[in-house]
């Protein structure tokens, strides 16, 4: 290969070159079916305190067989704030954590100025410099900030939903736990189905 030369791959009908193939592969968004990675990060919770996040190799859930983690840009911000208290009625059915490039001391500060997210019961986590963010392949690099995205993933680290929304358009808690509860029921649903119904076929 002549001296400067840039290798090529042929990856998915698409003709990249290695630093082109190593954002890909950096940047590649997680999916139902793959693993949700193990992390340890610094964060605040219901108490106010601060804690260390983990989701490990050998994860054993802390109080539920299903964990809820979602992202949203930023502290001090109008929307993420609304999204943070919707997703707490998650916290009776899952364990749930939600995550921001923001350090744990501005969550600490923001839970105490901001009475939506005060009381909430889960933790906030800190995702600085977006390491997480970047393995799930949710960051919009221009804004430098996380999508608003969700994963839901059972007992053994297996991502069962995910979903992004824009960083303008704020997500539905509800529609997340229906979707949370469909998977816990174990069977076929409808596109309606919620708690109560019956399953199909």
């Amino acid at each position: 290969m002549p001296f400067g030369a840039k290798k090529i791959f042929l990856y998915s009908n698409f003709m990249l070159n290695t630093t082109q193939l190593y954002y890909y592969r950096r940047n590649k968004l997680k999916t139902v079916g793959d693993k949700f990675p193990a992390f340890s990060l610094q964060g605040i919770n219901e108490n106010n305190e601060f804690v260390q996040v983990n989701v490990d190799e050998g994860y054993t859930p802390h109080k539920k067989d299903w964990s809820v983690v979602y992202f949203y840009p930023k502290d001090f911000t109008f929307i993420c704030p609304t999204e943070i208290a919707g997703m707490d009625v998650l916290a009776e059915h899952a364990n749930v954590i939600g995550i921001s490039g923001d350090n744990e001391f501005c969550k600490l500060a923001w839970k105490k100025d901001n009475e939506l997210i005060g009381n909430i019961n889960h933790c906030l986590a800190a995702d600085c410099g977006l390491g997480l963010s970047h393995e799930l392949g949710i960051v919009n690099e221009e804004a430098g900030v996380a999508y608003r995205a969700t994963f839901i993933f059972d007992k053994d680290r297996t991502i069962q939903h995910v979903s992004i929304n824009a960083l303008d358009t704020g997500r539905n808690a509800q529609e997340i736990l229906r979707t949370l509860k469909a998977l816990q029921a174990g069977g076929l649903t409808g596109c309606a189905w919620d708690e109560g119904d019956e399953l199909l076929g």
